[in-house]
Parts: structure tokens; C-alpha cells; sequence
């Protein structure tokens, strides 16, 4: 009997797909915060203890958040496999070093509530959680979300000397505003200026500061292949190659260097849930948000395009899905009936 029951053990019957992942979700999520933790480390040694405070009241709201909620709705509470405290950190990554301690909670109850939990909870959310809360806190509270900059330890907000009230990409957007444009860009484009970038010498969000603990996280989840490198080189590829093509002030490194460009294309358009399955989608999806973030850089009303350009491709994945759908194994093309 022990023998029939070990060779009924090699037989399962289950719908397809049939091919587990290596990963579990709980661990890949685990891995992604510890990806993130050096940015977030540096982050507080730049602007102070108050980044620790954002992000953890950031956390330990998401978290109760969808706890509450799945109480509410009588579902089994999953707050032990991580992707809320992922969201959470996220979220935080998301916001100017020096707002208010209410706007993280706000933030992030919208984006487990509305964004998630709502929809169905993790596996069901169309689009990425966190970039849906800071898009809601940029459409209520604009001013909170484009104004309150730190400058950071041993540099400045801007990258240039004398300036104080504008982020490197608000400085491009509109020099003029700000004294001579050509010597402004010029400084822009310096060496100095690239290299603060991507040690992270120069004011932004709280999460993308520093490119090259970016840089280290998400090569890191690379090498373990919890995301997929085809988003990552078809988002970063097919912005620089526009960046280099279009008509901009900014050099083609200046751009990859600044805003939340790194941070959106290793942590956030790799989300598993809301990216396409398919080889040839997640190239279309990597490529279409490349292109959308340049052209609002260029032409939009606002100086980044990061999050908006993920959320809109956010929104075409079953699309891209549907129109990429691989072959199934043994399949066989239905031949036309002759008369």
C-alpha cells in the first residue's frame, strides 16, 4: 500500500500552468524589501531620522490596512506574506523627504484599500498599489507632493550651488525660472553634477537618492531572478535611446541618473502581478514605459513621468497579454477546409 500511495503522489491532476515558480510569493517579497533597505539606510543618513519615521508609519499602516479589511470582508488576513509592508516601503520611497507624518498613512490606506484590497486582494490588483497611492496623494495634495524637498547631507536639492527650491528635473523642466538657462543646463550636464547623482548627492524622493544602492538591489534581484530583466533593459534602453534621440537639454546620463527612473524600472514595473506573463509582453511593457516617461519629461505638465507611465502600461497588461499569448505545447494551427 505504501508503494501505491508514493506513485499517486507523482500524478497530479491540476489546471494548468503546471510549471511552478522557484520562488514562493512570501519569500520573493521579503527579498525585494531587503533589496530596497541599503537605499532606504543611505536615504536616512541623507535627510535624517524623520525618512525612518515616514517609512515606518508607512508600513504600519499598509499593513493594518489589509488586515482591517480582510477582517471586514471576512477573508483570510495575509498580512505574513509581505506584500504589504512591500507596499508600504514603496510608497514611502515615493514621497519628498520633508512631508507631513499624516500624508505616508494617507497614502498608503488608499493603496491597500482601493488599489488592492478591493480588487481582490494580492494576485487580483490591476495596477501597482504604491504608484496608485502617490498618484492620489499628487492629485489631492499637489503642493505637499512637488514642494517639500530636504536638501541632503553634504550636498544640495538641485545639484547646483545657489539654488534651493528646485529638484534637478524641476530645474531642466523650467531653468529660466530659476537665472540664466544656458549656464543652468550647462551645470546640469557637468560631471560633478552626474556623479552626485548617482552617489546621491542631490535632493529627490526618499527612494531615489542614491542610483547606485539602487543599482546594487536591483542587480541583486536580477542575479536571483526574482524580476525579469527583459522589463528592466526594455524600460532603461528604450528611454535612453530616446533621451539620445529626442530633442532635450539634458544628456542622456543626466536623465538616466535623476527622478525615480531606477527606482520605477528594478522595483516597481517589475511587479509581478500587474506585468505581462508573456516573453514578448514584458519587452512591450519595459519599451512603452520607457517612452511614455520621456515624453512627459519632455512635454508633459510635469518634470518625471515614472509613476504615471507604469500605471498606464499597468492598464494595458491583459491587453499586451492577449496579443502576445504564446503557443500551447501540441498545439496544432487549424488547416482551412477545402471545397
Amino acid at each position: 500500500m505504501e508503494k501505491i500511495e508514493d506513485i499517486k503522489k507523482l500524478f497530479v491532476v491540476a489546471a494548468s500552468p503546471h510549471i511552478s515558480a522557484k520562488h514562493k510569493t512570501s519569500v520573493a517579497m521579503r527579498v525585494v524589501t531587503i533589496a530596497l533597505l541599503p537605499a532606504l539606510v543611505f536615504s536616512t543618513y541623507l535627510y535624517g531620522m524623520r525618512i525612518l519615521v515616514i517609512t515606518i508609519i508607512s508600513i504600519i499602516v499598509a499593513v493594518c490596512s489589509e488586515a482591517l479589511l480582510e477582517r471586514m470582508l471576512g477573508k483570510k488576513i495575509t498580512i505574513t506574506d509581505g506584500s504589504a509592508v512591500l507596499t508600504g516601503l514603496l510608497l514611502a520611497f515615493n514621497l519628498p523627504p520633508g512631508v507631513p507624518w499624516w500624508l505616508p498613512a494617507v497614502g498608503s490606506a488608499f493603496a491597500i484599500i482601493f488599489a488592492k484590497q478591493l480588487f481582490g486582494g494580492l494576485g487580483y490588483n490591476f495596477v501597482n498599489p504604491a504608484l496608485a497611492g502617490r498618484a492620489f496623494l499628487m492629485a489631492s495634495w499637489p503642493s505637499l507632493m512637488t514642494k517639500e524637498w530636504l536638501s541632503p547631507v553634504g550636498g544640495t536639492l538641485s545639484g547646483i550651488d545657489g539654488i534651493s527650491a528646485a529638484t534637478p528635473l524641476s530645474l531642466l523642466k523650467n531653468p529660466a525660472n530659476y537665472g540664466d538657462p544656458q549656464v543652468i543646463i550647462r551645470q546640469l550636464n557637468d560631471f560633478e553634477t552626474i556623479r552626485n547623482l548617482f552617489f546621491g548627492k542631490i535632493g529627490g524622493c526618499i527612494g531615489e537618492t542614491s542610483v547606485l544602492f539602487l543599482l546594487l538591489g536591483g542587480l541583486f534581484l536580477l542575479f536571483l531572478r526574482i524580476i525579469d530583466y527583459r522589463i528592466v533593459v526594455g524600460y532603461l534602453g528604450s528611454f535612453a535611446l530616446l533621451a539620445w534621440l529626442l530633442p532635450t537639454q539634458g544628456s542622456v546620463l543626466f536623465h538616466l541618473f535623476s527622478g525615480g527612473l531606477v527606482l520605477g524600472a528594478f522595483f516597481m514595473a517589475t511587479d509581478w502581478v500587474t506585468s505581462p506573463i508573456t516573453r514578448k509582453g514584458r519587452w512591450i511593457f519595459g519599451v512603452g514605459c520607457g517612452v511614455i516617461t520621456i515624453i512627459i519629461r519632455l512635454w508633459g505638465g510635469y518634470p518625471e513621468g515614472v509613476s504615471y507611465s507604469i500605471l498606464l502600461m499597468n492598464v494595458f497588461t491583459p491587453l499586451i497579454d492577449r496579443l502576445t499569448k504564446e503557443r500551447i505545447f501540441g498545439e496544432q494551427r487549424k488547416k482551412g477546409v477545402k471545397k
